[in-house]
């Protein structure tokens, strides 16, 4: 079942409703204070009409600012809206995302990577509580490639299937820190907009549309 959840559009409403009701209220007071000066002005000295003109022309301006917000959300709502429904088309497909953490299913697990120049170093393999499940050292050649890893931990026994992070300590021959970027892959389950950021849904895992690098048909 596809899902997109959006909670920006009714606060961004509801802002515009509450100043408006405000306005209102201090429209209608002012004009009873108007009218009850009016009555009982003094014949002789009477009230600066300017004055009162001037008053309601500030109030006129407020509520066509108000009126022109709210239009104003409407549009931003309805462009969200419409935003939010194009995500609906990463549903079933599989993406690639910058990412560390991964999921091990059925003793296997995998990232691929990207490093600019070759390096040398050792990696860590933690579970989702933090614990280093599984390391060693590790040599790469510059340019991309795939980390496999069939789940066995460092005491020799299998891990269970869950979420998965890698970090890579590398250094190229000059002993100089070498990044390493990772990206993960899955398919997209659904799309969860309840953040206000599109948030892709790849099984127990969390891909922001932001750190999506790539889409494809699954093969």
């Amino acid at each position: 079942m596809t899902t997109v959840s959006s909670a920006t559009s009714s606060s961004a409403q509801s802002g515009a409703a509450n100043s408006s009701s405000g306005l209102i209220a201090n429209y209608e007071l002012f004009l009873t204070i108007l009218t009850t000066q009016i009555q009982n002005q003094d014949p002789l000295d009477p009230l600066d009409s300017a004055e009162y003109t001037n008053q309601l022309v500030q109030y006129s301006n407020v509520e066509q600012s108000i009126k022109q917000n709210q239009n104003l959300e409407d549009i931003i709502a309805t462009l969200q809206s419409s935003q939010s429904l194009s995500y609906v088309s990463y549903v079933g497909n599989e993406v690639t995302a910058d990412a560390s953490t991964t999921t091990l299913t059925g003793s296997q697990a995998s990232w691929s990577y990207d490093i600019t120049e070759e390096a040398s170093g050792s990696f860590e393999i933690r579970n989702s509580s933090g614990a280093v499940v599984y390391s060693g050292d590790i040599e790469l050649d510059a340019g991309s490639g795939t980390f496999n890893w069939d789940g066995r931990t460092d005491s020799g026994q299998q891990a269970v299937d869950g979420l998965y992070t890698i970090s890579f300590d590398m250094k190229d021959a000059n002993s100089r820190p070498e990044t390493v970027r990772t990206t993960v892959s899955g398919i997209v389950d659904r799309v969860d907009w309840s953040s206000g950021e599109a948030v892709l849904k790849v099984g127990d895992q969390d891909f922001p549309v932001s750190s999506v690098t790539a889409v494809s048909r699954p093969s």
